[in-house]
């Protein structure tokens, strides 16, 4: 009997085999590929393409692995036609390293299952309103938005609404968008309902992730919190997808398989027919346009739990209080944080750069030191005491030999701030209170759990950090914020500046006065006739995204139009630049859309190679990846060409 395999590779077709065995679609199997053995799946389809004769191989074992659901099949073939990937590539995001993990033994599972006495959350009028909107068609696929004011505990509604589907013998998932949340949010997991969930990332053990993938496989694991990958995972009877923080930028997959896994989430629930909810203090503009067109049911949590209140907003104007040369920090703001540090609070000093300086370069030979395999300046980390790429991670010392030689070395000379750089301020100024940098090089270490107890603690009185902080965590004693470069952050060309700021100082905001204490959120700047800082901090973000929404509609926007991204990278300049032409001329000869470039991206070169970008503009009902899937086909690249393909850009470096 002949059988259709897709294999774990780059190839968009099953492959065919010959088997005696009795083989069902879905089912797990080993079979020769070249010289090698490889796991595959049972696919729903032969491929269609091929006339050749070849010999036909035969299939070397069935594996003890419960069959890949039809709807999760369906559900990987869709996702590789909307993001231009090949099956293959899709099936591997499902696979552990390219295996299928059979039947481990049932005490690998006891940490998952050991029941602990449950906390009782009292839910607020307004949580409890939500809840049963929430419940309305929970039964079949449907997406519901849950917008909540941050602090106002939507986490426990949604804990609700999966433990209702848990009850009924369903598996659950939570996906959020940094790893770096999962330690925290795992407690409040077991507090509510009193056994583990399963943790998924990529700093996951892989012995811990094979136990994982068994037991959500053979449903013996009931919920998974998990980054992006976890969406991909074989569930055995999923019956609900919870999308935490669903506008977080970090859903978007950039390198590698390019996806975005919110909307992903929602395709997947979609073909499983079970119920999404997205959940958001500020939701995308995306979701927002969704509630308006009445695609999305959704709920609004207007007041914080337990009626704490939302902080005020004070700007301090820096046309008055002067910085101090090489200080970041004015004299207004250090009196504002004193009177806070003598009330016992906890402050935060809010800066979206990592390391110490983000531009450095030598007072004679005016030379910048930037990356050699990248078109970017390199960073200096001073704890380090590296220049370090945050693209290719090529590190560098601080030592160089002058151009102009006229001290041997450089002397340089650092411009810009980044959170190193305030920290050595912070404790200049605030020498007698502990302090701590909260960013991703200091926080996805081993110690960041003790370094979080002791911030929830009140044992650090300073923090120091970049956006990381400003994604769902609560420490109780945070009731001042200093945000230092406001003005800084809301420059640039990006389309979707303006609702990335929103959501990151709404996000940011709701960081403060959490547990009941008056508290203040503080912008240093000098630019008071903007209305950036007023826009950012009303309490109803729907404003903002409406006006923003009528804006996209006139120029034709997203999520008016539909983007594709063609990024071309050649470690050859000249090549890539003829490439770049000659793929833009086949387009507008076999392409029915608005094709614009080529031109070079703004980050010119990323780890020695050149990168061009072509941006292809269509309506969003006529769905561009299909022709263009078979037009790139038809297209012979010539050798030493990379072409990347990103449906529905956010980033466009």
């Amino acid at each position: 009997m002949k059988v259709p395999i897709l294999l774990p590779n780059i190839f968009n077709y099953p492959f065919t085999y010959q088997s005696d065995l009795n083989l069902k679609v879905g089912e797990y199997v080993i079979v020769p590929f070249g010289k090698t053995k490889m796991v595959g799946v049972v696919w729903n389809h032969f491929e269609t393409d091929n006339q050749k004769n070849f010999h036909i191989k035969k299939i070397i074992k069935k594996l003890k692995v419960k069959p890949l659901n039809k709807n999760t099949i369906k559900f990987l073939n869709w996702f590789s036609q909307y993001n231009l990937i090949p099956k293959g590539m899709s099936l591997k995001l499902h696979l552990l390293s390219n295996e299928a993990v059979e039947e481990m033994p049932d005490k690998e599972y006891e940490s998952y299952k050991l029941i602990k006495k449950t906390n009782d959350f009292k839910l607020s009028e307004e949580q409890e309103k939500s809840l049963d909107e929430l419940k309305i068609k929970n039964k079949e696929f449907r997406v519901h938005v849950l917008q909540g004011t941050t602090g106002s505990g939507k986490t426990i509604v949604y804990f609700n609404s999966i433990k209702n589907k848990i009850d009924k013998g369903y598996q659950g998932l939570i996906l959020l968008p940094e790893i770096g949340l999962t330690s925290e949010f795992e407690k409040k997991f077991i507090d509510f309902f009193g056994f583990a969930p399963a943790i998924w990332h990529s700093g996951i053990t892989k012995k811990k992730k094979k136990i994982i993938w068994a037991g959500l496989n053979n449903g013996k694991i009931k919920v998974v919190i998990g980054a992006r990958s976890a969406l991909f995972l074989p569930f055995n009877k999923l019956g609900i997808i919870i999308v935490d923080e669903e506008h977080d930028q970090s859903y978007k997959q950039d390198e590698g398989v390019i996806y975005n896994a919110r909307d992903m989430a929602i395709s997947r629930a979609s073909f499983e027919n079970i119920p999404i909810d997205l959940v958001s203090a500020v939701p995308s503009i995306e979701t927002y346009e969704n509630i308006k067109k009445k695609k999305y049911s959704y709920s609004r949590i207007i007041n914080r739990y337990k009626n704490a209140q939302l902080p005020e907003h004070q700007i301090i104007d820096l046309n008055k209080y002067k910085l101090n040369n090489q200080s970041w920090i004015s004299s207004k703001t250090i009196e504002k944080v004193k009177y806070h540090l003598e009330n016992d609070d906890q402050v935060l000093f809010f800066i979206n750069r990592r390391g110490f300086s983000p531009y450095v370069f030598c007072k004679n030979c005016l030379k910048v030191y930037s990356c050699p395999h990248c078109s970017i300046n390199l960073v200096y980390h001073k704890n380090k005491k590296k220049l370090l790429c945050h693209y290719c991670g090529f590190a560098s010392n601080l030592k160089r030999k002058c151009d102009r030689n006229i001290s041997g070395s450089c002397k340089f000379t650092f411009s810009g701030p980044g959170v190193e750089k305030i920290f050595e301020e912070v404790k200049k100024f605030f020498p007698n209170h502990k302090s701590l940098i909260f960013s991703s090089d200091t926080m996805n270490k081993k110690s960041s759990s003790n370094d979080l107890q002791k911030i929830i603690n009140n044992e650090v009185k300073i923090l120091i950090g970049t956006q990381l902080i400003s994604k769902g965590y609560h420490f109780p004693n945070l009731n001042c914020i200093v945000v230092l470069d406001i003005d800084l952050s809301s420059l640039g060309h990006d389309l979707r500046g303006a609702e990335k700021n929103l959501q990151l100082y709404h996000q940011l905001s709701g960081r403060a006065g959490r547990a009941g204490k008056p508290a203040t959120v503080y912008f240093q700047t000098y630019n008071l006739k903007s209305d950036t800082i007023s826009k950012l901090t009303n309490s109803d973000p729907f404003i903002f995204l409406e006006n923003e929404l009528q804006l996209r509609k006139k120029n034709n926007l997203p999520p008016f139009e539909r983007f594709v991204s063609l990024i071309l990278t050649s470690k050859n300049e000249k090549k890539l630049e003829n490439e770049s032409y000659r793929l833009k001329r086949h387009l507008v000869k076999n392409l029915n859309g608005k094709i614009l470039g080529p031109i070079n991206a703004p980050i010119y070169k990323i780890r020695k190679n050149f990168r061009n970008r072509l941006l292809i503009r269509s309506k969003k009902t006529h769905k561009i990846q299909e022709p263009l899937g078979l037009v790139l086909k038809k297209f012979e690249f010539s050798s030493g060409m990379k072409l990347t393909v990103d449906v529905d850009p956010i980033s466009f470096n």
